[in-house]
């Protein structure tokens, strides 16, 4: 029963995930209150497997549909594999929820900016020139990417944004390459997991077959709705992160 309640969520995660990110709302709650006595890194890992498969499954999809600079996406996948690695290491070191106070004012400016700028994302912004994208990219990339690594959940919404701001991506762009480089991320993060130990298979595995299955189903309507609903949607997300992450700052 555990196991089926978890693949449901997965499902519900992969889909959310694909569309403005922040699977991990989803995911990692329902680990931590089916697995109430397993260790956080150890919940950590096992839900990197899932979140991977998803996020596969959505890069895939986005990919038929958009032309990617692979420069910049090669160089912010770079500098988010190398950050997110150093991340999943660090998480053994320090408390992590240590950051839950800071991440919930910055989630909380960025749902009044969404709101406010009803013309955010709408469309590709003013041509930005490479080499001003190469480094704004490479910040991202590396603090993002260590933020995956280490604590996770929203990381997909923070790339869209950041992609949307620093980079004049509209929303349906910035998705697209959030996929890929969250892909990434994953992967380093999963790396370290595994070396440590800490995943559990049997349960990772099942809840990553609903995952991707979550994931395609949520790219294809991302892909046929648009921009608008992609907005909507990720307001929706972001509002949900906030109140998450109120109720672990101020009631936990």
């Amino acid at each position: 029963m555990e196991i089926i309640l978890l693949c449901c969520f997965a499902f519900l995660a992969g889909f959310v995930d694909s569309i403005v990110g922040g699977g991990g709302l989803i995911q990692m709650p329902a680990l931590l209150f089916t697995l109430p006595q397993t260790a956080l890194p150890v919940l950590f890992g096992t839900g990197k497997i899932p979140a991977i498969t998803g996020t596969t499954a959505a890069a895939w999809q986005y990919s038929k549909k958009v032309n990617f600079n692979f420069k910049i996406l090669a160089t912010v996948a770079a500098c988010a594999l190398v950050a997110a690695y150093l991340g999943a290491q660090t998480i053994n070191l320090l408390d992590s929820s240590l950051l839950k106070p800071l991440i919930l004012i910055i989630l909380v400016l960025i749902a009044v900016y969404t709101f406010f700028k009803k013309d955010l994302g709408s469309t590709q912004a003013r041509e930005i020139p490479e080499s001003k994208m190469l480094i704004m990219g490479s910040l991202i990339g590396l603090i993002i990417g260590f933020y995956d690594g280490f604590f996770g959940p929203g990381t997909g919404s923070f790339f869209i944004l950041a992609f949307i701001m620093f980079l004049g991506f509209d929303f349906l762009n910035a998705s697209a390459y959030a996929k890929i480089i969250n892909c990434v991320t994953n992967l380093s993060a999963l790396t370290a997991f595994i070396f440590n130990k800490q995943v559990l298979y049997h349960i990772a595995l099942p809840m990553a077959v609903c995952n991707l299955a979550g994931g395609i189903i949520g790219s294809k309507l991302a892909l046929t709705k648009g921009n608008e609903f992609i907005r909507k949607f990720f307001l929706i997300v972001i509002c949900l992160l906030i109140a998450r992450y109120a109720y672990d700052v101020f009631f936990k």
